[in-house]
């Protein structure tokens, strides 16, 4: 907006014009009355939107608020505590196998080297006419007297002169000085 030189009132103070001082302050006033006049304009805003269908706080709804929102449902306790017991059930019955497989496995092995025992025991009890080696193999036979024999001839070596009553055992001598059974008779 213009100003004009005849708008600003004339101060008189030692004979000169302060024409500054006014044009400030009618700048000053001007531009108050500009943005009082813009703020008054924002304050009338109506809002289109009836305030009866619209939330203040939207995220805090139990259901969706908008049209494209996902669809919430509301959660059934006894089908989430029945899937984890049937879940937990069935992870606990898969673990329980596992161990029980693993008892038979050890009993088998318990039981293996009870008989090799029983075989060493036969062994040492037995007739040898020689020093076993470590690593070869040998077999073990029951004579008619019941006396045990320790032999470096297999049972399908013998041919028809045979001079024992019953084949026992195919053994090697292991590290450790028990017999691994190869093969029962």
């Amino acid at each position: 907006m213009p100003y004009r030189t005849s708008d600003f009132v004339p101060i008189l103070e030692g004979g000169r014009w302060f024409f500054c001082l006014i044009k400030t302050l009618c700048l000053y006033l001007c531009s108050y009355c500009e943005i009082s006049t813009k703020m008054s304009e924002k304050k009338d805003f109506v809002n289109p939107i009836d305030k009866d269908k619209i939330a203040e706080n939207p995220h805090s709804l139990p259901y969706a608020h908008t049209v494209g929102g996902s669809v919430i449902k509301p959660v059934d306790e006894g089908a989430v505590k029945g899937k984890a017991i049937r879940a937990m059930e069935q992870q606990t019955d898969m673990q329980m196998d596992q161990i029980k497989m693993q008892i038979e496995l050890l009993a088998e092995q318990a039981r293996a080297i009870q008989k090799r025992k029983e075989i060493s025991e036969m062994i040492y009890d037995a007739t040898l006419s020689f020093e076993p080696l470590i690593g070869h193999t040998y077999h073990l036979y029951e004579r008619e007297d019941e006396i045990t024999i320790l032999s470096l001839i297999s049972p399908r070596e013998w041919g028809r002169s045979k001079t024992y009553q019953r084949f026992v055992a195919t053994v090697r001598l292991l590290a450790d000085h028990t017999w691994d059974v190869l093969e029962e008779g």
